[in-house]
């Protein structure tokens, strides 16, 4: 919990407000003992098998392996995901369902959804898609949003920002974190391991996912 630095985790300040940016692509707020990810994108396999683009569908399970070791480590009050925690209805298969519905009682803790643009038009039994919302000195929303207090830093979604060092062949494309000071706004990576990813803009503050660290760039 509150008091250690999760191991290879980077740290930001907002106010007097520590959040802890995790290597596994999460960010920890200790005083609020919220755990927030975005764009896990569940059922994303299953949405190309039914196009015929023969994927494996364990992806799922690592995702949610590894969203299950951060809750027992962490021992969070509430799991906020900001937003695209299922990729579409065709991916929501039955098996699905069911371990959606089991995930607040092996978190240990409550379930919340900041509704995204690939939830529109699926339900969820007992998740439904929220609003964006504040939350103490944070603004939660899937979509880049100006937070309305002028003390409260917006946490989103929806980007999947990456950052790409090198040239070349030996060009690396990570995940990362993005932080715009002027917009008052931290872009978190995309959580599920089967996304894309946008180039995130230099000009903010990166900080990369390289196995399990996360490291400042300069």
């Amino acid at each position: 919990g509150a008091g250690r630095a999760w191991p290879g985790a980077a740290e930001l300040h907002w106010h007097g407000h520590r959040l802890e940016l995790l290597p596994e692509r999460a960010v920890w707020d200790p005083a609020q003992g919220l755990l927030l990810l975005a764009d896990v994108h569940l059922g994303k396999a299953e949405c190309f098998q039914a196009s015929g683009i023969p994927l494996p569908s364990d992806g799922d399970l690592a995702n949610l392996n590894r969203l299950l070791t951060l809750a027992h480590g962490l021992r969070p009050q509430r799991v906020v995901v900001l937003g695209d925690l299922i990729h579409s209805r065709l991916g929501l298969t039955g098996e699905l369902r069911q371990k959606l519905s089991a995930l607040p009682e092996l978190l240990g803790c409550p379930l919340q959804l900041v509704g995204g643009n690939h939830e529109a038009g699926s339900w969820l039994a007992r998740l439904p898609a929220e609003s964006s919302q504040g939350c103490g000195p944070l603004w939660l929303s899937h979509m880049p949003q100006q937070a309305p207090g002028s003390e409260q830093l917006n946490l989103c979604g929806h980007l999947h920002p990456v950052a790409l060092l090198g040239g070349g062949a030996d060009r690396l494309r990570l995940p990362c974190f993005g932080f715009d000071r002027q917009r008052r706004q931290l872009q978190l990576p995309a959580f599920g391991d089967l996304t894309g990813g946008h180039p995130c803009a230099r000009e903010l503050q990166r900080w990369v996912v390289a196995d399990d660290q996360v490291l400042a760039l300069p």
